[in-house]
């Protein structure tokens, strides 16, 4: 989990995210999340945004794709991807890229923050549920961002789809009881789910941190804490067999999420 807090400064934010991802490669790490919106954040909900919005291969896409494929890891990290087109809005979307560069597929955010005074929907375009799902040494990854961890169908419906690991980029605002609904959320959805819950989000002032590895019975295992940094842990598939045989909740279940 590689946090910071971005900005309206694109190759600033650029910057930093060349450092982290070469501190995580010096930890020999196999996979880097950086939060939601990390090529570029304006928090000024009215703002248009849409002149900074990339499309996927552009040029922030593909220096992800040079760092995954110079350090030789797999990244996963929010952009605001140009709008569709036609459309008018842009997208609040999750790129991930494998240890090659090459892209593994995009998550394009279901659930919009219009919530605690904000409307992400405003200015950013719901897409329909799809599953985005990879794989890394025998563990099953699925995609979903920030708002979505308030959802816990949407957390299944990547188990559904395999998922051993969920992956969340954030930029989880500041506020009364927020940074408690954070943790206790990725906790929650770990020990409903079986299932790793890889948390990041973006640093203060405006965002909690706190970015978080929990494992699948709900421990927190590694934690970055408020300031820019990584959190790092070790996570194997070996556990997940282990816990889900112990609670075998996932084979009890009642109920299926369908996607309206």
């Amino acid at each position: 989990m590689a946090q910071f807090r971005a900005t309206t400064d694109k190759a600033a934010n650029l910057a930093t995210i060349e450092s982290l991802v070469k501190q995580a490669a010096s930890r020999e790490s196999r996979l880097v999340v950086l939060p939601e919106n990390a090529m570029y954040s304006n928090p000024d909900p009215t703002a248009d945004i849409t002149a900074d919005t990339e499309p996927l291969d552009g040029p922030f896409a593909s220096a992800v794709a040079g760092l995954a494929r110079q350090h030789g890891l797999a990244i996963v990290v929010g952009m605001t991807e140009a709008p569709a087109p036609g459309g008018q809005k842009a997208t609040n979307a999750v790129l991930a890229v494998d240890e090659h560069g090459d892209q593994i597929g995009v998550y394009r955010k279901v659930h919009l923050y219009d919530a605690f005074g904000y409307r992400e929907s405003d200015r950013v375009e719901a897409h329909p549920p799809r599953a985005l799902t990879f794989g890394i040494d025998g563990l099953t990854f699925g995609v979903m961002t920030c708002y979505d961890l308030r959802f816990p169908e949407m957390a299944r419906f990547l188990v559904d789809a395999g998922a051993d690991a969920i992956v969340v980029p954030a930029e989880w605002a500041v506020g009364p009881a927020k940074e408690d609904h954070w943790v206790t959320l990725a906790r929650a959805r770990a020990m409903e789910n079986t299932a790793y819950v890889l948390a990041c989000g973006q640093t203060g002032p405006t965002c909690t941190g706190q970015s978080i590895v929990v494992d699948p019975m709900g421990m927190v295992v590694a934690s970055a804490g408020e300031g820019p940094g990584l959190a790092s842990a070790t996570i194997t598939a070996a556990r997940v067999t282990v816990v889900r045989a112990k609670n075998p909740s996932l084979s009890h279940r009642r109920f299926t999420v369908v996607a309206r």
